[in-house]
């Protein structure tokens, strides 16, 4: 079993959404198509392949957790969407699966070997494709006060090798130029889209179950000591139950 086996069910719902601006600005910036193809690496359950789907006309899903990816073909039958779905490691994708107009990327990256993705990224990437390293996130600027102690509490609650890790991942997306440095690619663009929404108290609890460091793999028996600790640590900036957050919701623009 993967580590996001026991994701997938809340990964969808649960994860701090993409707002359709950021799809339309993203489509717009890249001059995506009918005719574009997309290939989504670690695609989960499919947030960002669907998203795009309005506007290109191939798209394919890669993931290694078969979990994900039934999530992914529930959620495409929802959309009313065809999303061809591989099972696999992106490092290991066919030699003969084609170049792509764009190569989405959620919070994927930091599970692949960099010399490996380089040279993937080489043979995927259309001469005047690019890649889109996407991520949607609570904004930690003091416009969610709740935040420093959510993230308290996913700590003390995560295995501390898992949340290493966790930690090396965020490293990893906030520096993509250090990733594609003294490689054929280059961040050319970043798009940057702010929204907010408000969200359960209890929905921003069972979010810490959707990481990896903290999923119902990691806590085991202690899943449901771990959503009171996070709903009572929470309570006190919510509102009837309900809490307040912003979002930022960026791409980063790779091109060749």
């Amino acid at each position: 079993m993967g580590r996001f086996a026991t994701t997938a069910a809340l990964y969808e719902d649960l994860r701090p959404p993409y707002p359709p601006e950021f799809f339309r600005s993203v489509a717009r910036k890249i001059a995506l198509t009918e005719r574009s193809a997309l290939i989504d690496l670690g695609t989960g359950p499919g947030l960002l392949a669907l998203g795009f789907a309005p506007y290109v006309g191939r798209i394919v899903g890669v993931d290694p957790e078969p979990n994900m990816l039934d999530a992914a073909r529930r959620a495409a039958a929802r959309a009313g969407r065809h999303l061809s779905l591989i099972e696999s490691k992106a490092e290991m994708l066919p030699a003969d699966i084609g170049s792509f107009d764009v190569v989405t990327i959620g919070r994927a990256l930091h599970w692949m070997e960099r010399e490996p993705a380089l040279v993937l990224f080489d043979r995927l990437v259309a001469p005047q494709g690019a890649i889109a390293v996407c991520a949607s996130f609570s904004i930690s600027d003091g416009r969610n006060p709740w935040l420093d102690d959510y993230n308290a509490v996913r700590r003390s609650w995560s295995p501390s090798r898992l949340w290493e890790e966790a930690g090396r991942g965020e490293r990893t997306h906030r520096d993509l130029p250090a990733f594609f440095r003294d490689s054929a690619f280059h961040v050319a663009d970043v798009i940057k889209i702010e929204t907010r929404h408000e969200i359960s108290l209890r929905d921003l609890a069972r979010r810490v179950l959707t990481f990896s460091s903290s999923s119902p793999e990691a806590l085991g028996d202690h899943v449901e000591a771990m959503l009171r600790d996070v709903e009572e640590r929470l309570a006190p900036f919510s509102r009837d139950g309900v809490i307040t957050e912003t979002l930022l919701s960026v791409a980063e623009i790779v091109r060749r």
